[in-house]
């Protein structure tokens, strides 16, 4: 029976953690190309593959660091300290990833389960986001697994429409940014609860 030592799975999973500090080195197009197959490989419902992947970098990553720094003055904290860092953060990253859902599923969800669309608005929408989500989780741990550093920048859905129009994106159900960069230092992420504290047996 594997370990997690022995596993290389689990400990690119163990390793996974936040980075938010970034070096000045480029990631390549070949790194990035095998980051997006591994976040494109996620399940999804019904194999609809509902997402979209646009890489931003450059000046319009730049503009896009603008937008959420500028949006920031209108909040409280902690929301106004958090999208403060979520640019800081990005400007750090030589390559910014935009993940979004096509809203496929929701758009044929009442042909591909039978289900009545105004019944099950609910239910479509959930499964946009659980299949999006999965393949954010993938393109993580694949950048983990090629030494990269990432993030998940789930603020910015407080100004999620603006960021839907600045990518010029229909306002889908799911958004999510993920900057990604080497690591400008070695560190670990927060301790996580144990398993007696999640887990459950019926």
């Amino acid at each position: 029976m594997n370990t997690q030592a022995d596993n290389s799975a689990l400990e690119t999973i163990r390793q996974r953690h936040s980075v938010r500090q970034f070096n000045d080195e480029p990631v390549s197009d070949d790194v990035l190309y095998r980051v997006l197959d591994a976040a494109n490989r996620a399940p999804s419902a019904h194999n609809q593959q509902s997402w979209r992947f646009i890489v931003i970098r450059g000046d319009k990553k730049s503009e896009l660091t603008s937008l959420v720094s500028s949006r920031s003055a209108d909040f409280h904290k902690p929301v106004s300290t958090i999208l403060r860092m979520a640019a800081r953060t990005m400007a750090s990253a030589p390559v910014v990833v935009a993940v979004m859902s096509t809203g496929q599923i929701i758009e044929n969800g009442d042909e591909l389960f039978r289900v009545d669309s105004s019944e099950a608005l609910d239910f479509f929408r959930t499964l946009e986001i659980q299949s999006s989500a999965a393949a954010v989780e993938n393109l993580l741990l694949a950048a983990t697994s090629l030494g990269l550093g990432s993030v998940w920048l789930g603020i910015l859905l407080v100004i999620k429409e603006e960021i839907l129009d600045f990518l010029q994106e229909a306002h889908g159900e799911f958004m999510a940014v993920v900057p990604l960069g080497y690591p400008r230092k070695p560190m670990e992420g927060p301790r996580k609860k144990t398993l007696e504290n999640v887990v459950k047996e019926l």
